[in-house]
């Protein structure tokens, strides 16, 4: 929502036709793997399942390569020889994030209003992730029944690629685990030999010693073992998220090579990104915790070998929703993992800001980030699908800090979801609230006005920290908390995924009266002004000033060192006065102007004097 000229953001144009699928063409040179990314290749492969197995393994998966290149058009393979790995991200993008039926309509497809409503925001966002959109069996699209097709309900391939004609897009990656309703887990039951091994199994729930369970990481309450009848008898199988949920055995390579191909499929079909969904998850192996293991590790680099190799210009994006540290071991040395790391300390860390009026949590956390490389960068979201994870902040905010947070949030409508720790107690996972629900409570005396106020002086912020903004398409709209939701549906999650009607939708975004109208505007602004300035770039500088703990306050510098970008938030609901001594911070220049009011304003010699209303942004550009 802009006040710009509609059209597509520069560089996201592309022909959807080129992503269809054509006759192969096998009379082109046939490719041959590069031998660096062959020798990379084959040591992970030898790495997981040993030398005799990888060589069977490798002549398979360059197989599968060769099969993806012949299909490639000269177009696609024009763009991938111009590609330029350094501009992957820049300051034009912001990604949001939509189930592919959120917006629905009369005798219309939902993909076909999607590519619709993507038209009406101006340009002003140049990705869409649209979440699993193919079938599935529960947990809106996490439990899927066939990573080949989209699902009949929301379009076909062709309402994807025209998709594709005015954003990049970005798919799922659910390949920890498939739902017990696949074929491939049927053919499981029914005793097909081929798919024994497809999935971990055990003879009894009770196959895994309490010891080693303990140790287990777990993102869930429930049985990590799901008891199922085959034509085998009783077996057990490893469910890391619910028993319609079964985890895939990697351990297998017939696995591995599956979704490989499935990773090029949806390259051929327009993916610009793949989301590595609970990735955390993907090796199962005893006497460990199961997660974050140097096999897990090893496919990633495996699969952005393979990307390397035949679609440089698709990128991977690791969503592990765990402790930070943990969590930026994904980026592996900044050239070798994933692009981009979902950066799931952010959201709890703003949330505590504005729940405590005190940035000093918030500032020391983000005075620690690094630059990762010039190729890969934060992905920075505040609410998701999910609501909002927790697990990101542990070690940095105490276990009595976070739950607070939980409780407030309770306090405001919302619900918390637990994880097994594996010693009998359970602890706050993730936050199930809208993020305006979370910040915002209902019955107060607050004015709308103010609570919008709190609402986008939170969302600023992660526009301005280094990496790539994300927004939920609730958060876009500043939805509140749908407790009716819940109740119909009966899981917690649910209170921010309730669809919207197209036609009432527009009626109130077009209306200036509503909180809607005044959000989705006030919020598409900010993201027009952020897409204009180099200073913005995932890769230009950013450190953080400790003015004061009712502020947070970041200086970005362009690439070029020519501009920079001094923001400062008042998180708190009272005015404050600052005064920044520019020499001792580094700035140099004495005049500044708000790219956001427009306003100017200049120093005295070296001192910047600032008066912040409750919630006040300032992005002030330096002038000289």
């Amino acid at each position: 929502m802009t006040n710009n000229t509609p059209g597509s953001p520069e560089g996201t144009k592309s022909d959807p036709s080129e992503f269809h699928f054509l006759e192969p063409d096998y009379g082109r040179d046939i490719f041959e793997i590069p031998q660096e990314f062959k020798e990379k290749i084959q040591e992970r492969l030898t790495f997981l399942y040993g030398e005799q197995e990888a060589r069977v393994c490798f002549k398979e998966l360059e197989r599968i390569m060769k099969v993806y290149y012949a299909y490639k058009t000269p177009h696609m393979i024009q763009m991938e020889e111009t590609f330029n790995a350094h501009e992957r991200f820049t300051e034009k993008d912001v990604i949001l994030i939509t189930y592919g039926d959120l917006i629905q309509g009369k005798n219309r497809k939902p993909l076909e209003i999607l590519a619709d409503f993507t038209k009406y925001l101006k340009g002003a966002i140049n990705t869409l992730h649209i979440l699993p959109f193919f079938p599935y069996s529960s947990d809106r699209g996490f439990s899927v029944t066939d990573f080949e097709e989209v699902d009949p309900r929301l379009g076909t391939w062709d309402d994807i690629l025209h998709l594709k004609s005015s954003t990049k897009l970005m798919f799922d990656g659910v390949f920890n685990h498939i739902s017990s309703k696949s074929r491939w887990f049927q053919e499981f039951l029914d005793g097909n030999p081929s798919f024994q091994d497809f999935f971990t199994v055990f003879s009894t729930k009770t196959a895994i010693s309490e010891e080693y369970l303990s140790l287990i990481l777990r993102p869930r309450t429930s049985e990590l073992l799901s008891a199922f009848n085959t034509l085998n008898g009783t077996r057990s199988v490893w469910t890391t998220f619910s028993r319609d949920q079964i985890d895939l055995n990697f351990k297998n390579p017939e696995v591995l090579l599956k979704m490989a191909q499935i990773l090029l499929l949806y390259v051929r079909r327009g993916a610009d990104l793949i989301r590595l969904d609970a990735i955390t998850y993907l090796w199962q192996e005893l006497g460990t915790t199961c997660a974050h293991l140097e096999e897990t590790h090893t496919i990633i680099k495996l699969f952005r070998d393979i990307l390397n190799a035949v679609a440089p210009r698709v990128g991977l994006v690791s969503e592990t929703n765990v402790p930070h540290m943990e969590n930026i071991q994904y980026f592996g040395n900044g050239h070798n993992e994933a692009q981009m790391v979902y950066n799931f300390a952010l959201p709890p860390l703003v949330l505590h800001t504005f729940q405590t009026g005190s940035s000093a949590a918030l500032t020391k956390w983000a005075m620690s980030l690094d630059h990762v490389s010039d190729t890969a960068t934060y992905f920075n979201i505040l609410d998701s699908h999910d609501g909002i994870g927790v697990l990101g902040a542990k070690n940095i905010l105490t276990d009595e800090e976070i739950e607070m947070m939980a409780l407030r949030v309770v306090e405001h409508g919302g619900f918390i979801s637990f994880k097994d720790n594996g010693d009998g107690t359970t602890s706050p996972y993730e936050l199930n609230s809208t993020w305006y629900s979370a910040l915002n409570r209902e019955d107060c005396d607050e004015t709308m006005d103010f609570k919008i106020k709190r609402f986008l002086a939170s969302r600023s912020i992660a526009l301005v920290m280094m990496g790539v903004p994300g927004i939920y398409l609730h958060g876009l709209f500043g939805s509140k908390n749908d407790a009716d939701a819940v109740l119909d549906e009966g899981q917690t999650r649910s209170i921010s995924r309730r669809s919207f009607d197209q036609e009432s939708l527009y009626q109130t975004l077009d209306d200036p009266d509503t909180s809607t109208h005044k959000i989705a505007y006030g919020f598409g602004d900010m993201v027009a002004l952020r897409a204009r300035e180099k200073a913005f770039h995932p890769n230009a500088e950013q450190r953080i000033l400790k003015v004061s703990d009712a502020l947070f306050t970041l200086v970005r510098t362009s690439i070029d060192e020519k501009e920079q970008i001094l923001c400062v938030t008042n998180i708190t609901s009272r005015d404050q006065q600052i005064t920044i001594d520019l020499s001792q911070q580094g700035l140099n220049a004495r005049s500044w102007l708000d790219i956001l009011s427009e306003q100017p304003l200049s120093a005295d010699g070296d001192i910047l004097d600032l008066d912040l209303d409750p919630y006040q942004v300032l992005w002030l550009k330096n002038k000289e």
